[in-house]
């Protein structure tokens, strides 16, 4: 008896030890995105309407979904073995693949794209220079659009084809434009027979030259880039069309302004004509519009959207594949993004998802083009559910039923659907849903990475926006030891501008691992999403037009005033950081609220929207002719007396997004005002920290709360 107390007790402490780890920086650093990442199937894809695939342990294993069976299709070591056979080099791990058909795969391998038979492990492939970029395969022909340097070239087992021949390194073609606003992420459009292809055709020679330098070779190198700020030239773009047959090619008549933007490119299913969104220079005009893809003339304006503050397109039309005549289109013209169609015959226009919700994602449609399935925030702004809709009647079904952040993956037969997601307790799920009853089968479990580690409580709640109406969604996190009846210090981990959501409902409530570990060195971590931030809907994000950094300064404030009605806050210790848009919103709150933050931390801060780029810039500010008290409101520099607490700035040299030029205006503001503000810098990095440095990034932030807070 007494042994086996012993043995209890030796077993409890075990135990209790074993559940009292706690995160250490490099955990709560590093170790969120490795070492520490619940891990999720790789590359999971439907193989047919029968099977899917996914990447395990470097083999590309098929599941039945009716009989659970998995069968090895191809392993690591077979896939080199036909590399090998074709002098290819060997792969260390397996490589990201998209299927051609359901018995071949293409991926990039050393200087080449490479189509492996998944039936006979056969390897055929084409060469693409080592130095390429901005590739562009198109399965339908077998050819690749690339860049080298600045030119656009296409390659296939042909050989290769230069499409473009400019000289001057600043006319660039078939890269993203724009810097990549609209939705732009890639310069090149393959027409879907693949024998065109439309391209970004960039000139970005009337814009000045904005010097960044190197400081790591011997002697400082000198780096210019083109950065238009808000109010100055911007660059030029059209939009080029190649014909492989006759080789013929021709820009299409995109008229005046030049310096307008183009997005959102889409060919009509006959191949006869593209469509592009044209938004002018001011942002509050769109034009759909429709050109022969052929001679490059307009044909017509398709549709129009307007708006007092500013229209922001980042989807292109889908054409209908059951009537040619008609494509689907997204649009927040009654205030929430939606689904509409319109026909191209008569111009009708019909709104298919409707609601004070926002569709977050396009999943596809069945057959028929009956139903529509997509992602939205219906149930919830922190959550995300996929949903069915009748196209006719608009009776809508919700697929997804467990609380949390679903995002779905239909079959080709739309039948079936797995399901990714995830929730404040669940690290990751992927479920099997079938369409047509609903049944749900769970396929794989990511194992809880942090179920061993002492955390905090961490909860979402909502408060009033400074309206006193809206509601703003909160998080807080505090020591997993807390004490009710002890004072806490704060730190606010602040963003607050647009295309930005920092509480959902995903694990952990999307919160940043360093607050867990900050909560455990005794403070309280706080969140709040105010207006300007992103899922809300039109309304709510665009409250902050042409006067950045006052509504969102106003609901941090009530997150504030909240925090100091809780008997356990101490309300002389509070701190700020965020970096970016949050840099310039910890600068707004230590300047324009100084009684009541002690410490901040920003990093990659806008100081003076001026000296920001122009498409973001003008976007939610106009031109500074144009709106000249909004900026100086916004412009930091014209706070920086109030000064009080301690504040860290910290910048990337080679920041390209915020160049450091707001920090060093802003550090000789201080200069002249005898305010004593901490600076520090990486001189490798843009725009954020990243790799290993952003360990001591975090060490150096920590440091500087422990210190003053």
């Amino acid at each position: 008896m007494k042994q086996i107390l012993i043995l209890l007790s030796l077993f409890l402490v075990l135990t209790t030890a074993h559940a009292q780890l706690t995160l250490s920086l490099k955990d709560a650093t590093l170790g969120s995105g490795s070492y520490l990442r619940p891990e999720m199937p790789s590359q999971l894809k439907w193989k047919d309407n029968e099977h899917y695939v996914m990447v395990k342990k470097n083999t590309l294993v098929e599941v039945d979904i009716k009989t659970d069976k998995q069968t090895d299709l191809l392993s690591l070591a077979e896939l080199n073995t036909a590399l090998t056979a074709k002098e290819i080099k060997e792969t260390k791990a397996f490589p990201a693949f998209t299927f051609i058909g359901e018995s071949q795969i293409w991926f990039y391998a050393s200087d080449k794209l490479v189509i492996l038979n998944l039936k006979d492990k056969s390897v055929s492939s084409i060469d693409h220079v080592k130095e390429a970029g901005n590739e562009d395969f198109n399965i339908e022909t077998n050819t690749i659009a690339y860049t080298l340097k600045n030119n656009l070239y296409i390659s296939s087992n042909q050989g290769n084809e230069q499409i473009t021949n400019d000289s001057n390194p600043h006319i660039i073609n078939g890269t993203s434009v724009h810097r990549n606003e609209f939705g732009i992420s890639k310069g090149t459009f393959w027409s879907p027979s693949g024998n065109q292809l439309a391209f970004y055709h960039m000139d970005e020679t009337m814009v000045g030259d904005y010097p960044l330098v190197d400081f790591m070779a011997r002697e400082a190198e000198l780096n210019n880039v083109k950065y238009p700020m808000a109010g100055m030239t911007s660059h030029e773009v059209k939009l080029g069309i190649y014909n492989r047959s006759s080789k013929q090619l021709v820009y299409m008549k995109t008229g005046e302004p030049k310096d307008h933007y183009l997005t959102n490119i889409s060919w009509s299913p006959d191949e006869k004509s593209i469509f592009i969104a044209e938004l002018n220079c001011a942002q509050n005009h769109l034009k759909l519009n429709q050109y022969d893809a052929s001679s490059g003339n307009l044909i017509e304006t398709v549709l129009e959207e307007k708006d007092e503050k500013y229209v922001e397109p980042s989807h292109p039309i889908l054409f209908s594949k059951a009537d040619p005549s008609k494509f689907y289109f997204q649009s927040n013209r009654d205030g929430f993004n939606h689904v509409y169609s319109c026909s191209l015959n008569n111009g009708q226009l019909t709104q298919i998802t409707n609601g004070d919700w926002e569709v977050t994602e396009l999943l596809g449609f069945d057959k028929d083009e009956k139903q529509l399935f997509f992602e939205a925030t219906k149930e919830s702004p922190i959550e995300r559910h996929v949903y069915l809709i009748n196209v006719q009647s608009g009776k809508t079904s919700r697929l997804t039923e467990k609380s949390g952040t679903h995002s779905g993956i239909l079959s080709p037969d739309k039948k079936n659907l797995i399901d990714y997601w995830t929730s404040t307790s669940v690290p990751g799920i992927v479920d099997l849903i079938a369409i047509k009853d609903g049944h749900t089968k769970t396929i794989y479990e990511a194992p809880n990475t942090l179920k061993d580690y002492q955390l905090g409580e961490n909860s979402v709640f909502t408060i009033k926006a400074a309206d006193n109406t809206t509601d703003l969604y909160c998080r807080m996190i505090k020591p997993s030891n807390f004490d009710p009846t002890k004072k806490y210090p704060v730190i606010v981990y602040v963003y607050g501008g647009p295309h930005a959501q920092l509480v959902n409902k995903t694990w952990h409530n999307d919160a940043r691992w360093w607050q867990y570990y900050m909560a455990e060195k005794g403070y309280i971590a706080f969140t709040v999403d105010s207006r300007g931030s992103t899922n809300r809907g039109k309304a709510f994000e665009n409250a902050i037009h042409r006067q950045l950094g006052v509504v969102e300064t106003a609901d941090q404030m009530k997150g504030i005033e909240y925090l100091k009605s809780l008997p356990f806050i101490d309300t002389d210790r509070i701190g700020v950081h965020g970096w970016s848009y949050g840099g310039f919103m910890t600068l707004n709150l230590m300047l324009k609220q100084p009684e009541t933050f002690k410490v901040g931390v920003a990093g990659g801060p806008v100081v003076d929207w001026s000296m920001y780029e122009v498409m973001y810039g003008e976007r939610y500010m106009d031109t500074p002719e144009e709106n000249p008290e909004g900026y100086k409101n916004s412009n930091m520099l014209n706070y920086a007396d109030k000064l009080q607490g301690k504040l860290m700035l910290i910048h990337g040299v080679q920041d390209q997004t915020v160049v450091m030029q707001h920090s060093i205006q802003f550090l000789k503001k201080c200069i002249d005002l005898n305010k004593q503000v901490d600076f520090f810098v990486y001189p490798t990095h843009e725009h954020n920290v990243r790799g290993n440095d952003r360990l001591h990034l975090m060490e150096k932030i920590t440091n500087y709360f422990l210190e003053n807070l």
